[in-house]
């Protein structure tokens, strides 16, 4: 049966039994990727400056400031780093838990609590399980020093898979308080991300403690934690903190990659509707849209491989504020976004001079951006404007 049939098969059952809501982001195109030549003169006349604070890092993956001006920061292979404010030293925290390193699977986000200069709580997403059955978890505990205490998970995706790929992990606490987790669709089940009563292909909303909130979508219908459905694999969250918006980016196949705009409820269409074919050249879906489906925000065809997201408000950098910085894997720079009436206007690559990977990038509690490379010696690198 061809796939587009076993999808189509899928989503008249979650559009049964589970419901399908539509949210009102506007569907839009960016030219194709491509390579940007830049040099530190043109980093300089574009008025920002990038300092290198400390490399040798093993694919890092994930970076948190602390209120010190210190950081935290994750290791694809299983170390969660404390980093000093000037890069000078490191330490392995100690008390994280154990992960499933294979594939894409490790450590993945890393997050302070709201709070947490009073509670001190940091959350990490993580591969959890073994090459049979794992999933995407978030482990909870409190940093002490260079310990963690107290830790304990307090999600772990109820559907274990026995692939490798497509774990999401990113997160992002909400004004309420709530927490939320992407998860991705594990590359071979991706009929399971419009299927409401699974936790793949989902963005999951929980309280900081893991419980359940009352007003969760779907929670009358036995999918107590999913809030959105039709994700592919997100590895971008954000929050515009003037609006309120919540913004996610996903990967595609071959093109085909999202930005889309989170409303509760909503289905963002993956794998029904896509502007992305599938790696041997087939079409994944016949459709680009469907109704009852959100369209995309944004649409990169070919792929860009987004990874890392902020919307930046900080005083450092005037010309960004309340744009998007996306990090871009294939491409290695950060684009630029520039959002006008719930549209992408224009689309402006920064840091291409650096040649390499960027897994993810931050507003930093000083307003500066903070870039992580994705590499065997990956760095973790500041942005400041040049004086």
């Amino acid at each position: 049966m061809p796939v587009f049939a076993v999808t189509l098969r899928f989503i008249a059952a979650a559009g049964l039994s589970f419901g399908l809501h539509a949210g009102s982001a506007h569907a839009g195109s960016a030219p194709a990727g491509s390579a940007h030549a830049a040099s530190a003169d043109a980093a300089a006349a574009s008025g920002y400056h990038l300092e290198t604070l400390t490399e040798g890092l093993q694919h890092p993956w994930s970076v948190a400031q602390l209120p010190d001006g210190s950081f935290l920061v994750t290791e694809r292979g299983g170390a969660l780093l404390h980093i000093q404010a000037d890069g000078t030293g490191r330490t392995a925290l100690e008390g994280a838990p154990a992960t499933f390193v294979a594939g894409q699977g490790g450590y993945f986000d890393v997050l302070l609590h709201p709070q947490f200069a009073r509670n001190q709580l940091v959350y990490l997403s993580y591969a959890k399980g073994d090459k049979s059955a794992n999933g995407t978890a978030i482990f909870r505990a409190r940093l002490s020093g260079n310990r963690l205490m107290d830790g304990e998970d307090i999600l772990w995706v109820a559907d274990r898979k026995n692939t490798a790929q497509h774990y999401g992990g990113r997160m992002l606490f909400l004004p309420d308080g709530t927490l939320l987790l992407a998860t991705g669709d594990g590359f071979d089940f991706r009929e399971k991300a419009q299927d409401g009563a699974n936790e793949l292909g989902k963005v999951l909303r929980i309280h900081d403690d893991g419980s359940v909130p009352d007003d969760n979508p779907f929670r009358a219908r036995g999918s107590e934690r999913v809030w959105t459905l039709g994700h592919r694999n997100p590895q971008g969250l954000a929050l515009d903190r003037a609006s309120g918006t919540i913004y996610l980016h996903e990967h595609g196949p071959r093109g085909g990659d999202e930005v889309n705009v989170l409303r509760a409820a909503s289905n963002y269409g993956w794998p029904a509707a896509t502007q992305g074919v599938d790696y041997s050249g087939a079409y994944v879906s016949p459709y680009s849209e469907l109704p009852g489906m959100a369209p995309p925000l944004h649409v990169w065809v070919p792929s860009i491989a987004p990874s890392g997201l902020a919307w930046y408000g900080g005083e450092p950098f005037p010309a960004w504020q309340g744009k998007l910085l996306v990090g871009a894997l294939v491409d290695k720079e950060v684009r630029l976004l520039t959002l006008r009436d719930g549209a992408v206007i224009d689309e402006t690559p920064l840091f291409a001079e650096l040649g390499v990977r960027i897994r993810d990038v931050r507003e930093g509690a000083d307003g500066f951006v903070y870039l992580l490379t994705d590499e065997e010696n990956g760095a973790l690198i500041r942005v400041t404007p040049t004086r």
